[in-house]
């Protein structure tokens, strides 16, 4: 359970004094020694970015070989001040982030260090503006999603987790998290069966997968309609990314206040810390690389999905 763990954060980010460095003195008191800081401004606000890095037992950061897992909170901000008081619904996936390295800190400090690094990626603004979208507004943020994304995605993550509040649309309408398809390079592939099974342990319900559409994993700026922001750190890398989204059965907005659930922002960190256990171990996969392999074959590569295309 990691209830102690998201109630403490989310005190942390719930107020308008919500900054990284509180953020990072928490995670170096429960045992993260590597958490760095880096405030952003621009003529929207500044944004404080923040990365946690927990090394596994053999681990790249000490010389090994086992795999290192990402986990990208993907957000605008967890506020919208001065218009909106409170936390903000698009503020869920810095939480369900930043619980995750709460836990895999204190599970490291404790002893329970995992085979591989584990690399935690989000940003804390809690005055951020908004913009009209459709459904229902979304939150936007003082930087640019390349900005994000260069800050957000390592070059040593081989697999990404992005979280991200999912409640503005009609695509995936549950109570809980849904996970997407996994992305590699341009190309959106199969679910992951091992990603469905921790799924169902951590829940204890079947799993739930929202759809893709091609123009989803496409980077913003090419006036394409995107669901919302959850896969666009599979532009960023050539690693494979799978979207994990906090949802909802109405439509809620991002900016909406009063609508984080305690519980599915809960149970979406644990099923983080349990893919970050399985993968960092080798046990679990995002992908078939024998299939991958004869796709690409077949068809060549999926990169151009990765760019803005050919814009005018």
């Amino acid at each position: 359970m990691l209830l102690r763990q998201m109630l403490e954060m989310y005190d942390l980010l719930d107020t308008p004094q919500a900054n990284g460095d509180a953020v990072a003195s928490l995670l170096r008191e429960r045992g993260a020694d590597d958490v760095t800081v880096h405030t952003i401004s621009t003529d929207r606000g500044s944004t404080d970015c923040v990365k946690i890095i927990i090394p596994g037992r053999t681990g790249k950061t000490v010389g090994g070989d086992s795999p290192t897992l990402g986990i990208v909170g993907r957000l605008g901000g967890i506020g919208a001040r001065p218009g909106l008081i409170g936390q903000v619904s698009d503020g869920d996936g810095a939480l369900a982030a930043l619980t995750a390295a709460l836990k895999l800190a204190e599970m490291h400090r404790n002893g329970d260090v995992l085979d591989g690094d584990v690399i935690i990626g989000t940003h804390v603004c809690p005055d951020a503006p908004t913009i009209p979208h459709e459904p229902v507004p979304f939150m936007d943020s003082p930087i640019d999603m390349a900005t994000m994304n260069e800050q957000e995605v390592d070059e040593r993550m081989d697999a990404v987790l992005s979280i991200d509040t999912t409640k503005g649309n009609r695509i995936i309408n549950v109570n809980g998290f849904a996970i997407s398809p996994t992305v590699l390079k341009g190309a959106i592939l199969p679910v992951s069966n091992d990603m469905l099974d921790i799924m169902t342990r951590t829940t204890g319900r079947m799993p739930q997968v929202f759809a893709l559409s091609q123009q989803d994993i496409t980077p913003y700026g090419n006036d394409l309609y995107h669901l919302n922001s959850i896969l666009q750190p599979a532009t960023a890398t050539s690693a494979p990314v799978i979207g994990v989204a906090i949802t909802v059965e109405q439509i809620v907005a991002g900016c909406a206040t009063g609508a984080t659930h305690g519980t599915d922002v809960e149970e979406t960190a644990r099923f983080a810390v349990e893919v970050a256990k399985s993968f960092t171990a080798g046990h679990c996969s995002f992908y078939d690389k024998d299939e991958y392999q004869r796709l690409t074959s077949l068809y060549g590569g999926f990169e151009r999905f990765q760019t803005l295309g050919n814009i005018d």
